[in-house]
Order: C-alpha cells, then sequence, then structure tokens
C-alpha cells in the first residue's frame, strides 16, 4: 500500500523531466474528468507531450532507468544471448549481462510481464530498463540486420539449428522441450516471418512422414520450409506454455491467446489445438488490427452500394443481415459500419464469439456457452442496458433469430450475420430456423451478400487484351470492354511470387422493396425474389466480380473462384 502510495503521478513526472507544464497537466485532467482516458494519451493528442517523451515518462512510473541505445555498443556475448526474431517480437534489445542474467531495454514500459517469457527464454532472470521505440528499432537493424531486413534467412538459420538439436530433445519432458532454446526460436521465427507477411492464420500440422508449417495470406494458404518431424510436439507445447494451456494434456482440444507488440503494434494471437491421429494440431489466427482498416469506404464498396448501405445504417431500426461463408470478411463489413455509426450520441453494444478487435466506446460482450452466457442469454439483459445498435455476431438458432426480431419490432437498429449463399437465400434460412414471412418482413431492411478475391499486386502488374474464351468464362460481352484492358500480377517479391497483394470484397445488397416483402408473405421460392431483386436494381455477386475484373482490380481466376454465373 505505501509503495502504491509513494508512486508518482505520470504528471508529476512529465513536469520534472521538463517534457510539459503543470498548466498543461492541469488542463489535460480537467479533459480527463470530463470524458474520461488517460492522462498521457491526452496530453499526446493536445500535442503537449511527444510520444517518445510520454514512453520515457510511464517507463520512470513503473521504476525503470532509462537507457540511451543510440549511444551504446552492445557486446557479441551478450547479443548473442536474444536471437534476432525474439528481440523483435518482444520489442526487446539485450544491453549487457548481470551473472547469469540479462539487462534488456524495453520500448513499452507497461509491457513488463514480457520479463517472464524472456527469462525462460535466455535461462536467467531478466531486468528491464526503458528506451525510446525509434532507438529499438535502430538497434535491430544495427545489431541482426538479417532477421530484420528478410526473415527468410533467420528462417532457414533456426531451422538448420532445430535440425542439428532435434536429436537432443527429450520428448517425454515436455516443459523441458518446450523451453529447448532451438525451439523457442524457432518458434519465434514462424511467427515474426508470419506477422510480417500479414497472415491471418498459422498451421502448425503434424502428418505421418512430415510436420508442415503453413500460412494462410490472403485467403490462400501457402508452405514455408518445415522443421524436422521429431520436433513438432516441442513446437505445439511452446506455443501452448506461451497461451497457458496445459502441456500435459494432450488428448482434447484447447483455445487459449498469446498477445505480443511488434514494431509498436498490439497483435493478438487466438491458438486452437486439436488432437489428430498423428499428434496435436495447432491453428493461431493472427489479429493485426493494423492490417485490417476498419473504414466502410475501403471495404471494396462501389459508390452506388456504399451510398445504399449508408442509407441503411442511418435508419432508426431494423435488421441488416451480412452472408456469405467463413472468411469472407463479414467482421470486418460489420465492423467498418459500426465504426461509422460510432458517436457520443448512440449506444452501441455488441454480442461476439471471439471479440476479434477492441473498439473504443463500443461496449462488447465475449459469449461464453460453457458457463451460460449464449447469444440468447446476453441479448435477453442487453436489451435492459438501453442500446440503441446492436451487433450480433451471428445468428445460429431460432432463439437467437427470435429476440433480434423483437429488439428490431422494439425500436433498435440490429446488425449480425448468417451463412448462405447469396442475398436471396437468406430469406428461406431464416423461414427454415423457424422466423415468420410476417416477421421476417416486418424486421428485415436489407440483407448484404460478400465474397473476398485477391488484388492485383501493383508492384508486378500486368495489362492484357483478353481473347473471347476468357470473356466468355466471365461473362462479359466484348462490346462492354469500351477498350479497356484486364490485368493480372506476374509475381513478384512484394507479394511473395503471388501475383496478388491484398484483398477487396464483391458485394451483392438486397434492399426489401414492397414488392420483394409481398413475395415473402406468399412464399415465393428463392429463385423468384432474385429475379425480382435483380430486376428493381439488385446487382450480382458475378455483376460485381465482372466489374472489379473491368476496373483492373482483381483477376478473372479470381472472380470465378468464388462467384456463380447468374441464372
Amino acid at each position: 500500500m505505501s509503495a502504491a502510495r509513494s508512486r508518482k503521478r505520470l504528471g508529476e513526472i512529465l513536469v520534472e523531466r521538463g517534457s510539459c507544464s503543470q498548466a498543461q497537466v492541469d488542463k489535460a485532467l480537467a479533459e480527463q474528468q470530463r470524458a474520461g482516458g488517460r492522462v498521457g494519451e491526452i496530453l499526446v493528442a493536445m500535442g503537449a507531450v511527444k510520444t517518445d517523451e510520454l514512453t520515457r515518462a510511464l517507463g520512470v512510473q513503473a521504476g525503470l532507468q532509462p537507457v540511451d541505445l543510440d549511444s551504446l555498443q552492445i557486446p557479441d556475448v551478450v547479443r548473442k544471448r536474444m536471437d534476432g526474431a525474439t528481440c523483435a517480437l518482444y520489442r526487446a534489445v539485450p544491453i549487457r549481462e548481470e551473472g547469469k542474467g540479462l539487462v534488456v531495454a524495453l520500448a513499452d514500459p507497461v509491457n513488463v510481464n514480457v520479463l517472464e517469457d524472456l527469462s525462460f527464454i535466455v535461462g536467467g532472470e531478466v531486468r528491464a530498463m526503458i528506451a525510446d521505440d525509434a532507438q529499438v528499432d535502430r538497434a535491430l537493424q544495427r545489431y541482426w540486420p538479417r532477421e530484420n531486413s528478410s526473415g527468410g534467412a533467420g528462417m532457414a538459420e533456426a531451422i538448420k539449428e532445430a535440425k542439428t538439436a532435434a536429436g537432443s530433445v527429450d520428448l517425454e519432458d515436455k516443459e523441458g522441450m518446450a523451453a529447448a532454446a532451438p525451439v523457442v526460436k524457432l518458434l519465434n521465427y514462424v511467427l515474426l516471418q508470419a506477422i510480417r507477411d500479414k497472415a491471418s492464420d498459422i498451421h502448425l500440422e503434424p502428418f505421418e512422414t512430415e510436420f508442415k508449417v503453413r500460412y494462410r495470406v490472403d485467403g490462400v494458404l501457402f508452405e514455408v520450409e518445415s522443421p524436422p518431424l521429431s520436433l513438432a510436439p516441442a513446437l505445439v507445447s511452446r506455443v501452448k506454455v506461451m497461451s497457458n494451456l496445459d502441456i500435459a494434456e494432450t488428448r482434447v482440444p484447447q483455445d487459449g491467446r498469446i498477445e505480443l507488440s511488434l514494431g509498436g503494434k498490439p497483435i493478438d494471437l487466438r491458438v486452437s489445438t486439436m488432437p489428430t491421429v498423428h499428434g496435436e494440431s495447432c491453428v493461431l489466427r493472427v489479429l493485426d488490427r493494423s492490417v485490417v482498416s476498419l473504414d466502410l469506404g475501403r471495404v471494396g464498396l462501389r459508390d452506388d452500394d456504399l451510398a445504399v448501405i449508408s442509407a441503411l445504417l442511418r435508419r432508426p431500426h431494423g435488421i441488416v443481415l451480412v452472408t456469405g461463408p467463413t472468411g469472407s470478411g463479414k467482421t470486418t463489413t460489420l465492423y467498418s459500419a459500426l465504426n461509422q455509426l460510432n458517436d457520443i450520441e448512440r449506444k452501441i453494444i455488441t454480442v461476439e464469439d471471439p471479440i476479434e478487435y477492441d473498439l473504443d466506446g463500443i461496449v462488447q460482450v465475449q459469449v461464453a456457452e460453457e458457463i451460460g452466457v449464449s447469444y440468447a442469454s446476453v441479448l435477453r439483459t442487453i436489451l435492459r442496458q438501453d442500446p440503441d445498435i446492436l451487433l450480433v455476431g451471428e445468428i445460429r438458432d431460432q432463439e437467437t433469430a427470435r429476440i433480434a426480431v423483437e429488439a428490431a419490432l422494439t425500436g433498435h437498429l440490429i446488425l449480425s450475420t448468417l451463412h448462405t449463399n447469396d442475398a436471396p437465400s437468406t430469406i428461406t434460412r431464416l423461414v427454415d430456423i423457424g422466423i415468420p414471412p410476417y416477421l421476417i418482413v416486418a424486421t428485415l431492411e436489407a440483407v448484404v451478400a460478400q465474397r473476398l478475391v485477391r488484388s492485383v499486386c501493383p508492384d508486378c502488374r500486368v495489362e492484357y487484351v483478353p481473347d473471347d474464351g476468357v470473356l466468355g468464362e466471365l461473362g462479359v460481352e466484348r462490346t462492354t470492354l469500351g477498350g479497356r484492358r484486364l490485368a493480372y500480377g506476374k509475381g513478384c517479391e512484394t507479394c511473395n511470387f503471388s501475383g496478388h497483394k491484398g484483398r477487396r470484397a464483391l458485394f451483392e445488397i438486397m434492399v426489401l422493396s414492397e414488392r420483394l416483402r409481398g413475395m415473402i408473405l406468399d412464399g415465393a421460392p428463392t429463385q423468384d425474389l432474385r429475379q425480382a431483386a435483380i430486376a428493381e436494381g439488385m446487382r450480382t455477386l458475378r455483376e460485381s466480380g465482372q466489374l472489379a475484373v473491368l476496373d483492373g482490380s482483381t483477376t478473372v481466376e479470381e472472380v470465378l473462384r468464388e462467384t456463380l454465373l447468374d441464372t
């Protein structure tokens, strides 16, 4: 208690260090009382304090001494205690030895929980000092240039070391196996390269004769050089240690979470392990908010579609559904919509499983079925929290659907997702779930179906004039080209020689008109609803894909892979 009382306030430290004046601190404190938030962030937003000055002050407050990395010469023996991938992942630079222990400079003063991990890695006590973020970057480039310019060189070296050490790993000693230096180093490189390649998932998969490491980038899996099969249990055990899972339990699936900071950006890894016939398979979902732009204007909507969506979001009540298969970008579209709606005048609550990104100013609830916190139970409670807008992660069953309908009828705007192939078939799916047509007509405002296609890499883009066969496959007449040329990527280092970089969404928006509502009440089949919606101006997924190809933003193959020809 006395230690807590003696801890200096951040404002005092900043004033003592000459970073800002007492008047500026007082102004920030007044703003904090009025609107909430952190004093340091408010001072930075005011322009009173620079980010680096705030970092150092936070370090001093946490009891960390500042260090000037630019003026230090780190001995080789110290540098070799930590590899480049570990330093980059933990934003830590070793600066000197203390007996068997180590002193490291951290870029993030509030991330002192990494010291336990680092102690585990270096095999001794680790003590921290604080350094500017930019100085840490410069030190990484200076002392570990190969690992930081290209993850591939470091990865190959780590795999070579792992293969050499594979025979010395005791497969019965799970803790020792997970702590083995080659295993720790190799996993750090696997994570570092995946995050740098902007992978959405990392797959660690043991098979009968090999152990595969694969990344999913822009929706497509590709394999990287694999470690020896004998190290599969060790690598999975290391992941389980980092995510606080039970390494002794290999017979049941487990879920966990790893929090990292890379380049000053927080990165969340959702871990899932599953027993298979050849050992435990492990998948890590990479949640890096800096990769995803939560801006409705940048998800791939054409100007006219963006206007329709924006108008739907301005409606005071009703249900807007986003549909598509797993991995089609539904969550990103909904989060972008919430970002557009998020202001001080609206109470927005989300119910999700899992919560993928933290959104400031929005109340987010995590579903936990194992303790009875289901979509339905949370929704019943949420309606007593006086919300204006609700995001329901997924409509899974009749009870969830009925509560969403009741909420829409009582003056709430509901955003949610459903798994259907296109917009018109959503109506049939809702009826199958158990929602009567008259309630669908009374509450549903629109259905947005979407798919993701890979974009042409801008660095190796090549334009060409398509032949009639290509146009026929796409379903486009040559007269519609209007002199435009199509494009593809020939492959380069920027896109890992795939010809694609990034993804964009294709949309099919079905707004319920009076005619469509009447047809739903009459029980019209999906095909009739589709034809009526097209007659009223709905652009199908295939038509959206055709326009994207004619724009040169994606390829014919991508559109053919993700969409069906309209019939």
